[in-house]
């Protein structure tokens, strides 16, 4: 069954922060959504890995996935969990066992992900993400996938991912419109129509001095990425009011275009320098033009 629903994505904290943090964390989301109006359905927690030293934000030990979600599950207990998984350092017999205490905490979904942007595809020594896909498919019911609308090759990638055994797919961060011309594309090639969790992320004004969401979204040469990082270089400095304003559009666009191609159609909210009053308000503002689940 589709997840039809709304998930925040929260990111473990680093391990030197202590259990209390992630706790105070999540009884800060659970304000916020009170506040705001926004019904969380899912809380979806990425398994961290090392990446490229140029990373904006130092990269320290973070909180393991179960750990932190039996630490925030009582403070948001109306959310159920989705998770990424690594599966390439693990070999088939320690990653059955992962998916297995995954499923035991109530995750709904897992993604499954590969090897870190320093590293080839095939490299890691553990089960490849789209084997993992054929091999756990009475293991793990939601099998998901990560979807890039702007990388090169990505249509043939999806469908392969699909026919490997993807039930959903996990867009990057949106700040195109760029996924309605892949979906329509990809409707009009294929039979498949997987759920897709569309992922949008507030932009502070902290983007500007710091530059994470750029660098999460970055693919040096890709002219499509280069024009959402202007995007997003742009609407950080703009006052609350504007800079909702121009997501609300953004994601009028991608509602609108998408809406009628035949996908399951789920919401992944981003807040990468953690969750805070203006982003509650922008995915509100989101969220009353259209919600999963809603028809129209």
């Amino acid at each position: 069954m589709p997840l039809h629903t709304i998930a925040l994505e929260l990111v473990p904290p680093n391990v030197e922060r202590g259990a209390q943090y992630a706790v105070d964390e999540a009884a800060k989301v659970r304000a916020l959504s009170a506040e705001s109006g926004v019904s969380l359905g899912h809380i979806m927690i990425p398994g961290m890995i090392d990446e490229d030293d140029d990373r904006p934000v130092e990269m320290k030990p973070k909180m393991d996935v179960l750990e932190y979600w039996s630490l925030i599950q009582p403070e948001l207990p109306q959310a159920r969990g989705l998770c990424t998984q690594v599966t390439s350092f693990l070999d088939e017999s320690a990653l059955r066992g992962r998916l297995t205490e995954l499923n035991a905490a109530h995750f709904d979904g897992i993604a499954f992900v590969g090897v870190p942007r320093t590293l080839k595809d095939g490299e890691g020594g553990g089960v490849a993400p789209t084997d993992a896909l054929s091999t756990f498919a009475s293991l793990v019911p939601n099998r998901g996938v990560i979807l890039i609308p702007t990388r090169e090759g990505e249509q043939g990638r999806f469908t392969f991912k699909l026919d490997q055994g993807a039930t959903y797919g996990m867009t990057q961060l949106l700040y195109s419109d760029a996924i309605v011309g892949f979906l329509t594309e990809f409707a009009a090639s294929t039979d498949h129509r997987p759920e897709i969790l569309l992922s949008f992320g507030f932009v502070p004004q902290m983007e500007s001095k710091v530059g994470l969401i750029n660098w999460l979204i970055q693919d040096p040469g890709n002219a499509a990425v280069a024009a959402e990082q202007e995007f997003v270089t742009r609407i950080a400095g703009l006052d609350p009011a504007e800079k909702r304003r121009e997501m609300l559009d953004l994601y009028k666009r991608v509602i609108d275009g998408v809406g009628a191609l035949g996908f399951p159609l789920s919401v992944h909210f981003e807040a990468a320098y953690g969750p805070s009053r203006p982003a509650f308000e922008t995915f509100a503002a989101m969220l009353d033009y259209w919600s999963p689940g809603r028809s129209g």
